[in-house]
């Protein structure tokens, strides 16, 4: 199996197995506003009572979502999961282990099999895994799984993204997320496995760095063997032996010395290069194999400089677009890896060669998607809306597993911790706070040395690779006189104000980067124009025909092509969602405009033309 040319359905493309249970599907459920669950006992093998786990809902689709089949937006802090598993599902034949892996359940999961606790987690967005193998009743058929989540819909410490603390959803905000949200699976694996992979390609050392992470270490003598692929050709192959559960890699890739033909290895989004890995684990003196696992990753390098983004030290101007990843059905969720390659693939016809997922990590298998069709990612989390010794704690900990998982991706080239000072609300003048905002950027960077870091997206930063702002001017005159020269971008930069009332640069660090040159400058939200007659319906300005749609949107794209010093722009937003009507697509997925005439205005192609800071183009905010 060739991790590269794998079908995008399994859970966890970085580090995939042939052999898997999808546990996605009619689960009971049930809700529990009393918390009274687990007194009860909710969870044990022979609990029957029909009244509690009254429903079947559609995992793993929110149960404040259609697709669940329960549609209930109200408050519910507490819901319980119920269904059983095969128990070839959960083999243990021959000492091996049986997991149960969970893609995001938010936000405290707990976790029974057969009545017996297996395990917890805190965290929304992130994966954990259950081994459940010494709980398991012996001899039994099937086995009997249960999950009690837990969200507080009115904590402000926990990230929350843009999930609403009202009744009703508003301005940019949108219906909670409770409980499981992404794929659940189980697997039967050896007793010594492999857990975690982590690449780290080396393009000028010509190497490939990384690590690999085993359950625990093997009982006899091991080695990890690792071979490196493009296509039939064989870059490396590595044996290592075993010396801790984390085992180090470190590959020459001699393909790499000849710099006239590394290009044609090399990942970006015009050729989206994947080399495959083969993971094998086998005893050391006999040979015979413990486990094995396929990954892969891309070979290319992301920095900043002179004023630049540079991916294989290169320049690229970024096109990118701000992507919510909240659909009408299944609202933070997706209905699987069709659904997801089709919205990569839309967003590259549109013209884009990035995209922000904005306050959400979204499924893994679109990074995937991302990684194999060519679409740069911006790596952004849900934020909390309040700072607290407890709200730091909890993103610092989400955040940190949320770079673990996706750090392997080459398709991820930019870390955005923080969004428009979301959780950190006085940075500007809270010690604290910056060093928060300061601390997190240096831990992503401890994780991840090869990628920019932007502290905080949008204005008042305090430690960032990339300045990125975010303006809603929605005239094209009114951008150009901005940004329209490098004195007037400058200027604003260095602005008490701000565009949006905020300051850019709160930090002398962050200045003297700027000052330096180093920071490239991108408008990293910019647009925002609903395409509605609906008053209900939120835009930062609102027009009623697709022509005048056309029209204003255009002359904001041809307005940043005016500007010298702008390296790259984000677009908002890719689809409408809910009452937030400022998509270049309807909530249906439907264009708001032909998908050619959309390409053209992203990449300049249309028929625009120069605008002057005292111009219009016949519309006016």
């Amino acid at each position: 199996m060739k991790a590269t040319q794998q079908d995008g359905s399994y859970p966890r493309p970085i580090l995939a197995r042939g052999d898997w249970t999808g546990l996605d599907g009619s689960w009971d459920f049930a809700h529990d506003d009393a918390d009274a669950g687990r007194a009860e006992r909710w969870y044990a093998a022979g609990f029957e009572s029909a009244p509690v786990f009254d429903r079947t809902i559609q995992v793993p689709y929110p149960p404040e979502s259609p697709a669940s089949g329960i549609h209930d937006t109200g408050f519910h802090p507490v819901v319980w999961y119920r269904r059983t598993v095969d128990g070839a599902a959960l083999a243990t034949d021959g000492g091996r282990r049986a997991l149960i892996h969970f893609g995001a359940v938010d936000f405290r999961a707990d976790v029974w099999i057969d009545g017996q606790h297996a395990g917890h987690h805190v965290g929304g967005q992130t994966p954990f895994t259950v081994d459940v193998t010494d709980l398991l009743t012996p001899g039994a058929g099937e086995h009997l799984l249960v999950v009690r989540a837990e969200d507080d819909p009115f904590s402000m410490e926990a990230p929350r993204g843009k999930q609403d603390w009202r009744d009703r959803t508003h301005g940019i905000w949108y219906e909670r997320t409770t409980g499981i949200w992404q794929t659940v699976w189980a697997e039967s694996v050896p007793a010594a496995h492999v857990t975690e992979v982590y690449w780290r390609p080396d393009v000028a050392g010509c190497a490939l760095r990384g690590e690999v992470t085993l359950n625990r270490i093997p009982s006899a003598p091991a080695v990890l063997d690792v071979e490196v692929s493009f296509g039939d050709e064989v870059l490396a192959f590595g044996s290592v032996l075993v010396q801790g559960a984390t085992v180090p890699v470190d590959l020459r890739l001699a393909a790499l010395v000849n710099g006239q033909d590394r290009a044609r290895l090399l990942w970006s989004p015009e050729h989206p290069n994947l080399i495959d890995i083969a993971v094998v684990l086998r005893d050391r003196a006999g040979g015979e194999v413990l486990d094995e696992v396929a990954s892969y990753t891309g070979l290319r390098t992301v920095s900043v400089g002179g004023g630049a983004f540079k991916l294989n030290d290169a320049p690229i101007y970024t096109r990118s677009v701000l992507n919510q990843g909240y659909r009408p059905d299944t609202h933070n969720a997706n209905t699987g890896t069709g659904q997801l390659r089709a919205e990569v693939e839309l967003l590259i016809a549109m013209g884009f060669n990035s995209v922000r997922n904005h306050q959400k990590a979204e499924d893994p298998r679109f990074l995937y998607w991302a990684d194999r069709l060519g679409l740069m990612v911006w790596g952004e989390t849900a934020a909390a809306y309040s700072f607290s010794n407890t709200a730091v704690e909890l993103l610092t900990a989400e955040w940190l597993e949320l770079v673990r998982r996706d750090r392997s991706h080459p398709s991820v080239v930019v870390w955005v911790p923080f969004n428009e000072s979301w959780g950190v609300q006085d940075i500007a003048h809270d010690v604290a706070q910056q060093n928060f905002a300061k601390g997190l950027s240096a831990l992503t960077r401890a994780l991840d040395p090869t990628r920019p870091v932007i502290s905080n997206d949008g204005w008042e930063h305090v430690d960032s690779d990339i300045m990125g702002i975010h303006d809603y001017t929605t005239n094209g005159p009114g951008l150009i006189r901005l940004w329209g020269s490098a004195a007037a971008a400058d200027a604003t930069v260095r602005s008490e104000l701000g565009v949006q009332g905020r300051k850019p640069i709160v930090d002398p660090a962050a200045l003297a980067k700027w000052d330096a040159g180093v920071a490239p400058l991108m408008l990293t939200e910019f647009g925002g124009i609903s395409l509605s007659a609906d008053p209900e319906n939120w835009g930062y300005a609102s027009v009623t025909s697709p022509a005048e749609y056309e029209g204003v949107v255009g002359e904001l794209f041809d307005a940043l092509r005016e500007a010298p010093t702008l390296v790259g722009f984000c677009y908002t937003q890719f689809m409408d969602t809910g009452q937030e009507t400022n998509g270049l697509l309807y909530a249906d997925g439907t264009p708001k405009l032909p998908v050619e005439t959309i390409r053209a205005i992203v990449t300049g192609t249309r028929e625009g033309r120069k605008l002057e800071a005292g111009a219009t183009n016949g519309w006016q905010d």
